[in-house]
C-alpha cells in the first residue's frame, strides 16, 4: 500500500514546495525559509520511504535499513521546523529564537539518541515496506524514542496553532492554521499505532494487522497538513470564487421580487448594455426594488402593518426576521391594490420597517425580503387586509395557518 500512498504524499509535498518556492523573491523572512524546508523534509521522507526508494537508498550509503533512520530523523526536524514556522509568526524575531532554543534542544538530543540507539542494534534485513513493524521487537529504545518526540512535539505544534490562530491578521491563516491543528489527533493515532508494535514485539505478536491504519492516518495527517500551511497563500482564490457565486445566487434570489415589483412600477427599470456585469446588474436590481418599494407605498394600507405586527407577535419573530415578513407583507397587499387600482386615503409614510447600513446589509435583508415575499405565511395572508381591516380571515385561526 505505502508503495501508492507514499508517492503521492511525497509528490503532494513537492508541488507545495515549488508553489511556495516563488515567494523567496518577494519574502525571505524566517517563516518562510522554514515553511519550505518543512515541505522539503516531508518531500524526503516520503520519497525515500518508497520501497524501491528506501532499498536504493541504503544500498548506496552501505547500511542495511539507513532509510528507516533517515526519514525518521527527517520527521524530527519537520516538527523542528513547523514550531520556528509558528513561534516566527507569533513574536518578534529575537524572542522567537529564545522560546525555540528549548525545543531545539530537546529534538537535538532526541536526534542524537535515536542514532545512537539505531547504530547499536543490529539488522540483516531490508524492510522497505514494514520498517517499524519488522523492528519493533529489535529496536524497541530507538522507537520509543523516535516515537515520544514525534508524539510530544506534535501537540506542541497544535497548542502553538491554536495559540496564534485566536490572533492571526486574516481569515485564511487562522483557518489553516487551525487545519494544520487538526492533524495532531490523525498524527496521534500514526503514533498509538507504532507504540502497539513495540508492545507487541516484546511478546512476539507481529503489528502487520493494524499496519493499514498506520499507513493511512500517516497520509492523511499529511494531506491536511500540506492544505494548512498552504491554505493562506490560495486561500483568498476560493473568497474570490465564493463572492461570485454568492452574488449570481442573489442575483436569482431576487429576481421574483423584482419581477413582481417592476410589473406595477416600471419606471425604475434603467435597460443596462450587454456589457454590463454582474455587479452593475445585482446593483441595478437593489436600487429598483428599493425605488419601486416606496413608489409602491400610495397603495399600502395602514392597517396591513398592524395586522402584521400582531402575526408577528404572535409568531415570536423578532430583529430582521420580523422587518424582512413586515416589508413582504406590507408589498403584497400593496401590489394587490396597486393591480385593482384601490388606493387609500390614508396610506403608510414609510414602507421600510428597517435601514441596513451599508450595500452588503442591504443585501442581505432583500434576500431575506425575497425569501418572506414568496414565502411567509403572514405576507400572504396580508393580500386580504383592506381598508384597515383584516378580512376574510377567520378569528379562530392563526395568521400562520
Amino acid at each position: 500500500m505505502n508503495s501508492i500512498l507514499y508517492p503521492a504524499c511525497a509528490a503532494a509535498a513537492l508541488l507545495a514546495f515549488i508553489y511556495k518556492l516563488r515567494v523567496l523573491r518577494t519574502d525571505r523572512s524566517a517563516t518562510q525559509i522554514f515553511l519550505l524546508t518543512n515541505f522539503l523534509l516531508l518531500t524526503l521522507i516520503f520519497t525515500v520511504s518508497t520501497p524501491q526508494v528506501w532499498v536504493a537508498t541504503s544500498r548506496a550509503v552501505g547500511i542495511v535499513n539507513f532509510s528507516g533512520l533517515f526519514t525518521q530523523s527527517c520527521v524530527i526536524l519537520m516538527a523542528a521546523s513547523q514550531q520556528m514556522i509558528l513561534l516566527h509568526l507569533s513574536h518578534a524575531p529575537d524572542v522567537a529564537m529564545r522560546k525555540a532554543r528549548p525545543r531545539l534542544f530537546a529534538l537535538g538530543v532526541a536526534l542524537v539518541a535515536m542514532i545512537l540507539l539505531f547504530s547499536a542494534a543490529t539488522s540483516r534485513h531490508e524492510n522497505p515496506t514494514d520498517f517499524a513493524v519488522a523492528k519493533a521487537q529489535f529496536y524497541p529504545s530507538y522507537l520509543l524514542v523516535y516515537l515520544v518526540t514525534y508524539g510530544i512535539s506534535q501537540i506542541d505544534v497544535q497548542l502553538l496553532c491554536i495559540r496564534h490562530a485566536k490572533i492571526a491578521p486574516t481569515p485564511w491563516l487562522r483557518r489553516g492554521l487551525y487545519l494544520v491543528g487538526l492533524t495532531m489527533p490523525i498524527a496521534l493515532i500514526y503514533t498509538l499505532t507504532r507504540l502497539a508494535d513495540v508492545i507487541a514485539g516484546q511478546f512476539g505478536i507481529s503489528g502487520h494487522a493494524w499496519e493499514p491504519l498506520a499507513q493511512w492516518s500517516v497520509t492523511i495527517a499529511t494531506v491536511v497538513n500540506i492544505i494548512g500551511w498552504t491554505l493562506p497563500d490560495w486561500g483568498r482564490y476560493l473568497s474570490t470564487l465564493w463572492r461570485f457565486w454568492d452574488k449570481r445566487r442573489a442575483y436569482r434570489d431576487l429576481m421574483a421580487l423584482h419581477h413582481s415589483l417592476t410589473t406595477q412600477i416600471p419606471e425604475p427599470v434603467l435597460p443596462l448594455g450587454a456589457d454590463a456585469g454582474l455587479d452593475t446588474r445585482l446593483y441595478r436590481r437593489v436600487v429598483e426594488i428599493r425605488d419601486a418599494q416606496w413608489a409602491l407605498r400610495s397603495w399600502m394600507y395602514p392597517g396591513v402593518r398592524a395586522f402584521v405586527d400582531e402575526a408577528c407577535d404572535q409568531a415570536r419573530l423578532t430583529g430582521e426576521e420580523r422587518a424582512a415578513v413586515t416589508e413582504a407583507a406590507l408589498l403584497r397587499a400593496a401590489i394587490w391594490a396597486k393591480a385593482r387600482n384601490e388606493s387609500p386615503l390614508e396610506h403608510d409614510l414609510n414602507p421600510r420597517a428597517t435601514d441596513p447600513e451599508d450595500l452588503a446589509s442591504e443585501l442581505a435583508f432583500l434576500r431575506r425580503l425575497a425569501h418572506a415575499f414568496a414565502a411567509a405565511p403572514i405576507a400572504h395572508a396580508a393580500e386580504t387586509c383592506r381598508a384597515g381591516t383584516v378580512a376574510a380571515l377567520s378569528t379562530e385561526e392563526s395568521p400562520l395557518t
